[in-house]
């Protein structure tokens, strides 16, 4: 009897414990069973192309950006390159949870993002939409046990960003990321940023640029005003400021150095034409290749930009060197010119004395034949021609002065006769008495005229020496002043204290 009942123990636990490991089978089974759609939507209630809104409120999307890389900023177009993390996130109550969900979220198909409801968003200022497909598909679909959907997808962006280039290349861009619905109203959805907690908004900290300085970035709102109604939209503004290292070192610095270039003119002789003409042109046609070299990234916009009134003013600063090498040339005037005069005026003045000396002694001796000589190899033309030698204007040394050989005007036999001789003769001689023939000075040099036109020009070019640097100095402070951040932070200094 002892022993039946032993049996009969060892068989109950036996059956026992083989129930429960077929109960515990069949969990395991349960848990690890594919979700069918038809597990989380009852597809007789469902409609896919209305919102949730619970209690007839709009539905509430939240979202949450990872900004990863930003790049390929382009001023000619105006657009910039971004990769993104994009999160969405929304409760839907007319779905169903599984029977067998134990964690706090499960794994959905994407592809039944097809068969649910969604949100319409799209990115509003993208010119070009990129989705990540490698090594898989970069985007997944979260279902909660609050019945709250989470969409993440990983996205490369080409953006358009309105930039402004009044201040260039002193210039601070906002360029924004807008996301926007495109069917339904504020009355049926409304876009909303993850709480402050949740962290809606992350760029990563490493992110460099090789122009511009990612100078902050935070979240705004966007909901837009069209006349089908009010459209939510929310965006993530960049703030960006431009570096000047390479504008100082490929623009600014070139461009003062052709300035100063321009001025070695004022230290060359004003006499050497070709050195001065050719440093002040070479200095012009460099400094407009530099210039249009600086606008090559740039669009063609119609308004000024500050590298413009910077690169404008040098312009101006060489062009006015080549003025004043112009008017200098105007001071010292033509040097062969008053040489030619200087050589004519030298002829004359020496044949008028020659003349004269002749003249005073043929009155003091006429019985000199020796003196008398002298009019013979000049003899003064027939009475006949005087007339219209008086009237010539030309100078007297291009008169030929003719005398009849042996007769000395003022002692001719016929009285008459020699005084007409001798009136011919003032004519011809462009004299109004003998006196002021006789004490008539000699024609300035022209050394000394050309000596006090060159210290003029000297002078000019001296002043020039320090007006021109001075005042190139004044407008780059002035500039600096105005553009760079020297003038703003005075004034957060002031505010401060």
């Amino acid at each position: 009897m002892k022993e039946l009942l032993t049996v009969t123990i060892y068989l109950a636990s036996l059956l026992s414990a083989q129930s429960t490991v077929k109960v515990g089978e069949d969990w395991k089974d349960k848990s690890e069973e594919p979700l069918k759609f038809d597990d989380i939507v009852d597809r007789r209630n469902y409609d896919k192309m209305r919102p949730p809104k619970p209690g007839g409120n709009p539905t509430k999307v939240l979202f949450h950006v990872t900004v990863l890389s930003l790049d390929s900023i382009n001023e000619g177009s105006m657009t910039y390159a971004a990769d993104i993390f994009f999160g969405q996130s929304w409760k839907d109550h007319r779905l169903k949870l599984p029977a067998n969900m134990t964690q706090d979220y499960r794994i959905l198909p994407v592809e039944w993002l097809q068969d649910i409801w969604r949100p319409d968003s799209f990115f509003k200022n993208a010119k070009q939409v990129t989705f990540q497909t490698m090594t898989i598909p970069n985007h997944y679909l979260w279902l909660y046990k609050n019945k709250e959907i989470m969409y993440m997808v990983k996205l490369t962006l080409l953006l358009s960003c309105s930039m402004k280039f009044h201040k260039y290349p002193h210039d601070e861009q906002l360029c924004r990321l807008s996301m926007e619905s495109i069917s339904h109203t504020t009355d049926d959805l409304v876009f909303e940023w993850l709480p402050d907690d949740d962290i809606p908004l992350v760029v990563e900290p490493g992110i460099e640029l090789p122009q511009l300085e990612l100078v902050s970035n935070y979240t705004s709102d966007c909901t837009s005003v069209y006349s089908t109604g009010n459209f939510t939209c929310l965006e993530v503004v960049f703030k960006l400021r431009r570096r000047l290292g390479y504008f100082m070192f490929h623009t600014y610095i070139p461009t003062c150095l052709i300035v100063v270039m321009s001025w070695i003119s004022f230290w060359i002789k004003p006499e050497a034409v070709p050195a001065r003409v050719t440093l002040g042109v070479t200095s012009l046609l460099t400094l407009s290749t530099q210039h249009a070299n600086s606008q090559k990234s740039l669009p063609p916009v119609s308004y000024i930009k500050a590298i413009d009134m910077f690169m404008s003013s040098c312009t101006f600063f060489v062009f006015f060197s080549l003025i004043e090498y112009a008017f200098v040339n105007v001071i010292m005037g033509d040097i062969s010119e008053i040489e030619r005069k200087d050589r004519g005026a030298h002829r004359a003045h020496t044949a008028q004395q020659k003349l004269m000396k002749s003249l005073t002694n043929c009155t003091n001796n006429v019985n000199n034949q020796e003196h008398l000589s002298i009019f013979q190899e000049t003899p003064i033309n027939d009475v006949q021609n005087n007339s219209h030698a008086a009237n010539s204007t030309n100078p007297p040394e291009e008169h030929q002065l003719k005398l009849e050989e042996g007769i000395c005007p003022r002692h001719s036999q016929h009285n008459d006769q020699r005084m007409q001789d001798m009136s011919n003769f003032r004519h011809l001689l462009g004299l109004e008495n003998w006196n002021s023939v006789i004490n008539k000075q000699k024609p300035k040099d022209s050394k000394e005229i050309m000596k006090r036109k060159r210290e003029k020009a000297i002078c000019i070019d001296r002043v020039s020496r320090v007006l021109f640097p001075s005042t190139f100095v004044l407008l780059n402070i002035i500039y600096w002043l105005v553009f760079s951040d020297i003038l703003v932070s005075i004034r957060s200094e002031g505010d401060g204290f």
